[in-house]
């Protein structure tokens, strides 16, 4: 049986380990909280406590990483706090010497700008923030490595039952740029692309994963504030509309993946 591991078994890792084990594969998770170590082995995951910053790794990295054929990385940056490409670098011996042959790095589609442009995996990456800016750093690392081959998967803004950003925006007032389109993607899509990446074995590729939807945000924050019973977020009046719109032809059209949740 092969083995996989989850480099962050949080809000989007979890689900997508538990995934992965219906689908019988052997799952080695990490978690930075002790007290979910108990919650993972009920899963029948194999647990290990990995705290992953800039300085160093806390935790028996190797250990988990013994045996992998395939590594799916899932820890965001923070916005401000933390060198997230120092944490990747630091990681990178640990997986040259290890047994993984293929990995999945989860980023995001920050690595853009706002341009109101159709943005495809073509698209020259601009980041505004600093987090889309380790992120594309992070992405090179991983890629341009020749000990594995690297997929990276850029999410949009992830949604799902328990999390959804209407809830910030409810009763907001003067909320900017209504005319500008979204770009979110459910959790039940991110564990389908991921899994049928997966199944695949598609790697050394880039793909850009949102939902083929891109109301406004007006439209689309009113109506799931009406939704969830929710106060109505006010927007302003729009000025310049901007904002890109995120093609997710190349999951659909490489992959073949229907979606679970096209129309948000």
């Amino acid at each position: 049986m092969k083995t996989i591991g989850i480099l962050g078994c949080g809000w989007l890792g979890f689900p997508l380990a538990n995934a992965l084990v219906e689908k019988n594969w052997a799952v080695k998770g990490s978690t930075t909280s002790a007290n979910k170590l108990a919650l993972l082995r009920e899963c029948h995951i194999n647990p290990f406590l990995i705290i992953l910053d800039e300085r160093q790794i806390d935790g028996d990295i190797d250990g988990f990483l013994e045996n992998l054929t395939v590594l799916i990385i899932d820890i965001p940056p923070k916005a401000t706090t933390s060198d997230f490409t120092k944490k990747i670098e630091l990681l990178l011996p640990h997986l040259e010497k290890s047994t993984v042959e293929k990995v999945v790095f989860i980023s995001s589609t920050a690595v853009y700008d706002d341009q109101a442009v159709l943005i495809d995996e073509t698209t020259p990456t601009n980041p505004i923030t600093q987090s889309g800016k380790q992120l594309v750093k992070s992405e090179a690392l991983l890629q341009h490595n020749p000990n594995f081959k690297t997929t990276v998967v850029r999410f949009g803004g992830l949604i799902g039952e328990d999390r959804h950003p209407v809830r910030f925006l409810s009763g907001r007032k003067n909320v900017e740029q209504p005319d500008s389109p979204v770009n979110l993607i459910h959790q039940k899509d991110c564990i389908g692309i991921l899994l049928t990446l997966i199944e695949k074995g598609i790697y050394g590729e880039i793909f850009n994963a949102v939902a083929p939807s891109h109301p406004t945000r007006k439209t689309y924050y009113t109506k799931m504030a009406l939704s969830f019973g929710l106060p109505l977020p006010e927007f302003a009046a729009q000025q310049n509309a901007t904002g890109k719109i995120i093609s997710s032809d190349k999951i659909i059209e490489t992959l073949g993946y229907d979606f679970e949740v096209p129309q948000l």
